[in-house]
């Protein structure tokens, strides 16, 4: 056993630690719906983040079993090197003072997330969603054409829905991290809407699964009802209507997952888009409730 191999035993459980610190900090970081949009989205595909800015179960797992697993690692791999390199450690006024920084930070890291899961509900920015209309921005784009075919058989056009609000997203039904969200936030944003609810389209982003032949089986396991419709057809036609609306999309050619942004689309009832969002069903709904 070498004095190098108890160091580097050592500072891979310090980088572990720095690691985990700076996950703790990107989840739990008080941000705001309104905060920078790399966050947002990070902590949305990262750790699920939900409506209250906290991790989903998903994301509690990773947060906390991926540092646990890497320790246990650690000690499995280097076991007798990390004892020797820790006793060696702390004999010095160097190592005493670097294991009490580290010990800090993983004390001031856990303390910060309790008093985040403890206060959540009393953050400046849990505002009602009239308040977060004005953190909105208006985009008033014309918004692209298409004629696609929804789960009933229908052509479908956004012309036929003028003079109603409607909600753009582009989901596909094999994806099981993001979109299952994108479509439960907007089935209930527009519930909250009240009484004369938005019109909600899916567009499909794998038209070469999600074939209209199987999107009525897709509305069913999605619970769409009333006017709310997911819409595919031919894969020249769709991948005409994404490039239209410039939606960013990369397909995984071996395991067809596509990765795609988390992005609603709020259409004015003249039929221009007027707001581009990237949030929970709050915002979904004040954005609605701004038009």
């Amino acid at each position: 056993m070498s004095a190098a191999g108890g160091r580097n035993a050592v500072l891979a459980v310090v980088v572990v630690m720095a690691v985990t610190v700076s996950w703790w900090a990107l989840a739990f970081w008080p941000v705001g719906p309104g905060g920078p949009e790399w966050v947002l989205r990070t902590r949305d595909v990262c750790f699920g983040a939900r409506g209250d800015e906290l991790p989903s179960a998903v994301g509690w797992l990773l947060l906390v079993g991926q540092p646990v697993g890497m320790l246990l690692l650690v000690t499995v791999v280097w076991g007798t090197e990390l004892r020797a390199g820790l006793a060696s450690a702390t004999t010095h006024a160097g190592g005493q003072m670097m294991a009490g920084v580290v010990l800090a930070m993983m004390a001031a890291g856990l303390s910060g997330i309790a008093a985040r899961v403890r206060d959540i509900g009393r953050e400046p920015f849990a505002v009602r969603p009239v308040d977060l209309a004005t953190r909105l921005t208006r985009v008033n784009d014309p918004a692209p054409r298409w004629a696609l075919t929804d789960q009933m058989g229908r052509t479908v056009t956004l012309d036929q829905f003028r003079g109603r609000p409607v909600l753009v997203a582009f989901v596909y039904a094999h994806c099981e991290t993001v979109c299952p969200r994108i479509v439960s936030d907007m089935l209930t944003a527009r519930q909250a809407a009240g009484p004369a609810p938005a019109v909600v389209l899916f567009v499909t982003l794998d038209p070469w699964r999600d074939t209209p032949s199987r999107l009525p089986a897709i509305a069913k396991l999605w619970g769409l009802t009333g006017e709310a419709y997911v819409l595919s057809g031919e894969p020249d036609a769709v991948e005409r209507a994404l490039s239209a609306w410039r939606v960013p999309r990369a397909r995984n050619t071996r395991t067809g997952d596509i990765s795609h942004p988390s992005v609603i689309y709020v259409l004015a009832p003249d039929g221009r888009i007027a707001y581009v969002v990237s949030g929970n069903a709050e915002v979904i709904a004040a954005a609605l409730s701004a038009l």
